[in-house]
């Protein structure tokens, strides 16, 4: 009977050595989900699974036959799993005190974190090895022993069956609470790349009417200039027909006062464009094939195309964007942004990009350019009345085009870097939506 306790002992610590792998990678799983979701049930789990694996191991050691490789193998074990423990509970303190933000401490920690836990494995693999050879000896001497006598041969059967089963139950038992787990991390997964798309959308939102509000807050500040500005400019021009009246045999002085006629217009004339570059204009809509729209916009450029040498590549969705838009606005908007595309980039080595695509209800239009690009800054301020980077220009274009866009219910973005050119992304309205 002294073999049989042995080899129930033997199958006592295999069973033993698997539960304690088991809590272990269940504890390294609770972390890991508690950093994942912040959920307090996933750290709850990991101390009450923590304190189990301390009992088993104090379990292991009663199981196990007592002899000094036995004890330095286990002595190791417990090192290794205490060491493991450490780990997981710096990972959690640092999360925590990280205002819950995964940090540098928690990433370094991972290499070290991974080993602990190939070494834990290893260890146990090794001594289920050893003890998988004790045991098939000792059922060796066991048959050996009872070949002569049936009845006992089919007890010490009926002892394997049920040490099997059990063994069986047992690993079962962890498989499913293991599958439980992984199938409500995997959940907890889906749900939060949802609540990120969700965030992106609105914060894709949030920048459109930032740029409205933008728009809105300069058309505000153009009308109060324009009001200003023209009030005097009146009784200078007025003051200015009195003294030419007044002047006619003063030829320097006539002159002199023709200058300053002009100066007047042309001030005027630059307050007219800044009040129509910034102004909700009434549109006439009608429908309209986005690709179509495109093709006769770089008809309208086809000289600067050409003098320039400049390669243009098409790239249409082949379901048809149909918009409701004003044609002949919604032509000068995109050749606003064809001519600046065209100017940024070398002669003979441009290459326009001209990108369609329709997402839902929305149309979207991609002007993509290989010139000099733009830095920050310069992207900032990229539609503000009057700003330029060119020499002749009166950086009102953009603007005017900006204006253009946002009556039709569409948005404009631009993303460009130094030195690898720019992309301006046009979403419009389809004709359901305009209609809505």
């Amino acid at each position: 009977m002294s073999e049989a306790r042995q080899l129930n002992h033997s199958y006592s610590v295999v069973n033993n050595l698997e539960m304690v792998r088991s809590t272990v990678t269940d504890a390294e799983t609770n972390v890991r989900g508690y950093i994942l979701y912040k959920d307090e049930r996933f750290l709850q789990a990991y101390n009450s699974g923590s304190k189990n694996v301390l009992i088993l191991l104090d379990g292991l050691r009663g199981f196990t036959p007592a002899n000094k490789s036995y004890k330095e193998e286990l002595d190791t074990l417990q090192r290794l799993i205490n060491r493991k423990l450490y780990y997981l509970t710096a990972t959690v303190n640092s999360f925590q005190r990280s205002g819950f933000e995964i940090n540098a401490s928690i990433l370094n920690d991972r290499d070290a974190i991974r080993s602990n836990m190939d070494s834990i494995r290893q260890l146990i693999s090794r001594v289920k090895r050893e003890e998988l050879v004790f045991r098939e000896e000792k059922n060796s001497r066991l048959e050996g022993f009872f070949a002569g006598t049936e009845i006992i041969s089919l007890t010490s059967l009926v002892i394997v069956l049920v040490t099997i089963f059990y063994s069986l139950f047992i690993y079962n038992r962890g498989n499913k609470e293991k599958e439980a787990s992984d199938n409500k991390v995997k959940r907890y997964s889906l749900e939060l790349e949802e609540r990120v798309k969700e965030l992106k959308q609105v914060n894709t939102e949030l920048e459109e009417l930032r740029s409205v509000e933008k728009f809105t807050s300069t058309g505000r500040i153009a009308r109060t200039i324009a009001h200003e500005v023209r009030n005097p400019l009146t009784n200078i021009s007025l003051a200015t027909e009195q003294l030419k009246d007044l002047n006619h045999s003063n030829q320097e002085a006539e002159m002199l006062l023709e200058m300053v006629g002009r100066n007047v217009t042309r001030i005027n004339q630059l307050v007219s464009d800044l009040l129509n570059s910034t102004r909700f204009a009434q549109l006439e809509y009608a429908s309209a094939d986005i690709n179509e729209v495109l093709d006769e916009t770089l008809e309208l450029a086809k000289d600067r195309i050409e003098l320039s040498k400049i390669k243009v590549e098409k790239n249409y969705a082949t379901d048809i964007c149909e918009i409701m838009v004003d044609k002949e606005k919604i032509k000068l908007a995109f050749l606003n942004i064809i001519v600046n595309a065209i100017e940024a980039m070398p002669q003979e080595e441009g290459v326009l990009q001209i990108t369609t695509s329709k997402s839902g209800e929305r149309c979207i239009v991609e002007i993509k350019d290989n010139g000099s690009g733009m830095d920050e800054d310069t992207l900032q301020k990229l539609f503000d009345p009057y700003f330029t980077g060119k020499a002749k220009g009166n950086g009102l274009g953009l603007t005017n085009t900006q204006n253009i866009i946002l009556n039709h219910k569409g948005s404009i973005t631009v993303t460009s870097q130094k030195a690898n050119g720019s992309v301006f992304i046009v979403t419009l309205s389809t004709k359901r939506e305009v209609l809505a």
